[in-house]
C-alpha cells in the first residue's frame, strides 16, 4: 500500500488532496525525474549553543549542527557511541567536546549554552505518595535531563522521545516531565512529528517536548510536514557497498519467498505456519515479521537489528538484510559518518539515532524561535505564552 498524506475533517472522515494522489501515481509508476533525498545542511553558523545529552550516534547533534549551531558538550554513556561521536568531530573538524560516562557524573555547574536536547529513554515514575517534583524524579535519566537544564538555565530544552510516552503510564509520565519543567521555570509544548513527511525516508514517528525559559518572549516552533516523502529507491540510489549481516539458509529460503513490500502473509500458508510457530495463532497483524521492504515507499522504522524476526528490514529487491551503510542513508547520514564497533554495535547505534534531517527541522525551528533566522510557511510557530 502506498504511503498517501491525508487529513480528517470534524467527522474524522480522511481528505486526500487531489495533487498528492497524481504525486504519489507518478513515483508508483516510476514517472518521477528527481530524486529529492539530500542531506539537508546550512551554509551559514549562528551564535546559539548547544549541549547534547545521550546523544548517541549523533543524529540530533549532526542535524543541529547543520541547521548552524554549535556544540559545547555532548555526554554518551556508551563506549562505541562515544568513539564514534570523537572520530566523526575529528575527522569533519566540529571541536566536539564529548564526554564518554554516566551523564550522572557530571557537573552542569558553570557551562553555558543556549539549548539543551536530549533523547532521554522513557522511564515510569511511582507515584506512591509523593507530589512527583523535581527530586521525586530523580533516579530516572529524566532527572539528569532536569538536573542539567536547572544548573545551565538555557533559553531553550528539547526534549526527544517515542511516541509511546503520549500514553506510558496513562499520560501520568508526560504530564510529570512538564510539570517539573514548569516547576523548574519553562514552559513546555509537546508535537509529535512524523519524519516521513520531515525529508526522511523512513516512517518514523518521534515526540518533541519544546521547553521556553519563562522569562523569555519567546515561542514554541515546530516544523510543518511537507507534501512529499522520499521513497527508498531515492534514498539508496549510489549507495556505498558495506558490510552487512546475512541470513542462515532456511531464513534465506523463506525471505526468498516474499515479494518486494510483501510479509510472512504472502507465503503459502503452510509455510506460514511453520515460519510464525505459536504467533501464527496469536491477534495482531504481525506486519514486520519476514517484512520484505518496497522501493517506492519509505523505509519501515529502522530497529537495531534489521534481521530480527519481530522487526524483518530485507532489501527489497536482494534476499538479504539491509547493510550498514543502508541503515545510515535512511537515517540520513552522510556517507562520510562512520562507525565503531562490531557490526552489531554499528546497527545499533543506527538504529537508535535519530534522524539527522529531522534534527536539522528541529534545529531550525529552535534558531527561528530565537530570532536567527525568520520564520517561514514551512514553520508552525506557537503563541509565546
Amino acid at each position: 500500500m502506498s504511503l498517501i498524506k491525508a487529513s480528517r475533517d470534524e467527522h474524522n472522515h480522511r481528505l486526500f488532496d487531489i495533487d498528492e494522489l497524481k504525486r504519489v501515481q507518478q513515483k508508483i509508476s516510476g514517472n518521477h525525474q528527481t530524486n529529492n533525498y539530500r542531506i539537508l545542511e546550512s551554509n551559514r553558523r549562528y551564535p546559539v549553543t548547544c549541549i547534547d545529552l545521550f546523544a548517541g550516534a549523533g543524529g540530533t547533534a549532526l542535524g543541529f549542527h547543520n541547521a548552524g549551531i554549535d556544540h559545547v558538550l555532548l555526554s554518551e554513556i556508551d563506549s562505541k557511541a562515544s568513539a564514534t561521536l570523537r572520530q566523526n568531530s575529528e575527522a569533519k573538524n566540529l571541536n566536539w567536546n564529548v564526554i564518554e560516562g554516566d551523564v550522572a557524573g557530571i557537573d552542569f555547574t558553570g557551562v553555558q549554552a543556549d539549548i539543551i536536547q536530549a533523547g532521554f529513554p522513557c522511564q515510569a515514575f511511582s507515584y506512591a505518595g509523593k507530589s512527583m517534583g523535581f527530586e521525586d524524579t530523580r533516579g530516572t535519566l529524566f532527572f539528569e535531563f532536569a538536573r542539567a537544564i536547572k544548573d545551565v538555565r538555557p533559553k531553550i530544552a528539547i526534549g526527544e522521545n517515542v511516541r509511546g510516552l503520549l500514553t506510558h503510564d496513562g499520560g501520568k509520565t508526560l504530564q510529570t516531565m512538564i510539570a517539573v519543567l514548569g516547576e523548574l521555570g519553562y514552559r513546555t509544548t509537546h508535537r509529535l512529528l512524523r519524519a516521513q513527511y520531515l525529508d526522511v525516508p523512513q516512517k518514523r514517528e518521534r515526540l518533541i517536548l519544546f521547553a521556553v525559559r519563562n522569562d523569555l518572549d519567546v515561542p514554541a516552533v515546530f516544523p510543518k510536514e511537507r507534501d512529499y516523502f522520499i521513497s527508498l529507491r531515492e534514498a539508496l540510489e549510489g549507495c556505498p557497498h558495506s558490510d552487512g549481516q546475512i541470513y542462515a539458509k532456511p531464513k534465506h529460503q523463506i525471505m526468498e519467498l516474499i515479494p518486494e513490500g510483501g510479509y510472512w502473509r504472502d507465503l503459502p500458508e503452510g509455510l506460514q505456519r511453520e515460519y510464525m510457530g505459536a504467533s501464527y495463532y496469536l491477534g495482531g497483524g504481525k506486519t514486520g515479521m519476514a517484512r520484505r521492504l518496497s522501493w517506492d515507499q519509505p523505509s519501515l522504522t529502522l530497529t537495531c537489528n534489521p534481521a530480527q524476526k519481530q522487526t524483518e528490514r530485507c532489501h527489497p529487491s536482494e534476499t538479504r538484510p539491509l547493510s550498514v551503510r543502508e541503515y545510515a542513508r535512511i537515517q540520513t547520514f552522510p556517507d562520510e559518518w562512520t562507525f565503531t564497533g562490531s557490526l552489531g554495535s554499528q546497527y545499533k547505534q543506527i538504529g537508535n539515532a535519530v534522524p539527522v534531517n529531522l534534527g536539522y527541522h528541529i534545529g531550525r525551528c529552535v534558531l527561528a524561535a530565537l530570532g536567527y533566522i525568520a520564520a517561514d510557511d514551512n514553520m508552525d510557530v506557537s503563541s509565546s505564552r
